[in-house]
């Protein structure tokens, strides 16, 4: 199946109106617009509406009742769910190719809640250690107070991963691509290694985006995104997802409503909106960050460029195989700059803001030794590959020829 071409999925979450869901031969940009949404909404609006809502009530003491003993579809308390959030769960998980979807608010959020729900004292996970450091925090320092023991393995070594795999181990855990890195998974192999030992699996994909990876479909288990990034796309939501079967996700739902890490009603719009230009955004951050990344291949001052769409990729033949684009995440390393004359570049550029994040439709820039790695140690760093002279650019939708101008003036200048 072609990734612009969508399987019908079961709805994630349920409400009074009958969702849309996607037809068998719907193109990618149609689901984005309409899964997940009733064809005639409250008021008659085309737009969903926002239910600034904390709780909602009950027309007497049987229709409580009925609600409990039924199950019936609807709303009782907000830290349990909301209208316009279950259209976004229905939504995000037709975009998926998954059956449930449940929304956080933020990507940790998301990562948190669904390691909480399935994970108790005594169980292993496994990472590949490329990844956000906060997950790697979350689960060693957190986790690890709690008798959940992390192991590590190198990004990538599938036999160091399967070696690692005890009778105690719960889930393997991974990025694709990884950040700052841009290592590329081997989906399938990664999921087989899951199945062989019956231990579950979770991809951030959050880089990659429905639109350019499909983790499901290979047989992952969950698929995680910070939606706050591409999903939302504008710089103006905190937002999580994790997205499943309807049988793995039901405890994941239900920690989630004792925890309340909910989104509230606003952010659950402008997520919405969002997602409806999704796919003409992540078409111009494919195309960006592709140009951006062969003209940064191509310069003297440039070091090394780490993208996956470029040939001199080492995870260039997997990610050809397994993504539709590449994303507009460009990390590079300035050649013979230390921490400081790296950082004259990010100064001297006119147009990328300096900002942590990435997936909006403004361009950001940063250098992760001093906005994510500043307190720790030079070894620390160096394990994690984080090297003095680095650049993270997330390209955004603007011009890519004022972009690749603006950064020759940068570089230049600083030469």
């Amino acid at each position: 199946m072609s990734h612009t071409q969508m399987t019908r999925q079961p709805s994630a979450g349920d409400d009074s109106v009958s969702p849309t869901l996607p037809a068998a031969d719907q193109q990618f940009g149609t689901v984005a617009v309409h899964a997940g949404e009733a064809r005639q909404k409250p008021g008659d609006a085309i737009t969903d509406a926002i239910f600034c809502a904390s709780t909602y009530t009950f027309e007497d003491t049987q229709s409580i009742i009925d609600f409990i003993e039924q199950e019936q579809p609807r709303e009782e308390y907000g830290r349990y769910g909301n209208p316009g959030e279950k259209v976004v769960e229905r939504k995000l998980a037709a975009l998926e190719g998954g059956e449930e979807a449940v929304l956080y608010s933020s990507g940790m959020a998301a990562m948190v809640g669904l390691l909480m729900a399935k994970l108790s004292s005594g169980d292993e996970v496994i990472f590949f250690d490329e990844c956000y450091h906060r997950s790697r925090e979350f689960c060693i320092k957190h986790l690890g107070r709690f008798g959940v023991t992390t192991r590590q393995v190198k990004t990538c070594d599938y036999a160091a991963m399967e070696a690692a795999i005890t009778p105690k181990t719960r889930m393997l855990i991974s990025e694709s691509p990884t950040n700052p890195h841009l290592s590329v998974i081997d989906l399938e192999r990664f999921a087989e290694i899951g199945r062989k030992h019956n231990v579950d699996t979770l991809i951030d994909a959050t880089l990659a985006t429905p639109y350019n990876l499909r983790p499901i479909e290979a047989g992952v288990d969950f698929v995680l995104h910070s939606a706050t990034k591409y999903l939302g796309g504008h710089n103006d939501l905190l937002a999580g997802v994790v997205i499943g079967s309807k049988e793995k996700m039901e405890s994941v739902r239900n920690l989630r409503g004792i925890m309340g890490a909910v989104n509230g009603p606003q952010n659950c719009y402008l997520l919405g909106r969002g997602l409806k230009t999704f796919e003409l955004r992540m078409q111009r951050h494919n195309e960006n960050g592709m140009m951006v990344a062969e003209f940064l291949a191509g310069h003297p001052r440039i070091e090394k460029v780490y993208y996956p769409g470029l040939p001199s990729h080492p995870y260039y033949d997997v990610a050809r195989k397994t993504m539709r684009g590449f994303g507009g995440l460009v990390t590079f390393l300035v050649k013979d700059a230390d921490w400081r004359a790296t950082a004259d570049v990010i100064d001297a550029v006119k147009i990328p803001r300096i900002a942590p994040s990435l997936g909006g439709v403004e361009s950001l820039i940063e250098q992760p030794l001093v906005m994510s790695y500043f307190q720790q140690t030079p070894e620390a760093r160096k394990q994690f590959g984080i090297f003095d002279n680095m650049i993270r650019m997330s390209c955004g939708i603007e011009s890519a020829d004022d972009l690749i101008a603006d950064l020759s003036q940068a570089l230049d200048a600083t030469a």
